[in-house]
């Protein structure tokens, strides 16, 4: 099992080409987050996964660098989109929007079975427009 593979198709397959039978693919059914708000379980992935693409159909994962060791996988990412759809409740701003993140998560069988993500998000709401 290539961690590294595994890792750069997680990012290609779900995010950038926005191919949601990759959901199943690369998410364990009860995968589990630091997130609260991509809640735990592969549904619950879906159904933010979904709110992101459309309050930003043009999202884009570009991974800068992976490591891998035993069975966990860091990955160094720039996410970068167009806020041309409803997110969080609010409309569309129009705003391009481009933060940095990182992502650790533990592969079992090929899957995402836990994730931790820290990530700008308070640089996105700034860049929204929607805090200073």
């Amino acid at each position: 099992m290539n961690l590294h593979q595994i890792a750069k198709d997680f990012f290609e397959e779900i995010w950038n080409q926005k191919n949601e039978s990759a959901i199943e693919k690369f998410i364990a059914e009860n995968a589990a987050g630091n997130d609260p708000k991509f809640g735990v379980g592969r549904e619950s992935f879906r159904a933010q996964w979904k709110k992101w693409l459309i309050g930003f159909p043009d999202i884009h994962f570009e991974v800068k660098e992976i490591i891998a060791e035993g069975n966990s996988v860091v990955s160094r990412w720039t996410l970068s989109g167009t806020n041309t759809g409803e997110f969080r409740d609010k409309p569309a701003t129009g705003k391009k929007v481009e933060v940095d993140g990182v992502s650790i998560d533990r592969i079992e069988n090929g899957q995402v079975a836990s994730g931790f993500d820290a990530w700008d998000e308070l640089g996105l709401l700034k860049q929204l427009g929607w805090v200073e």
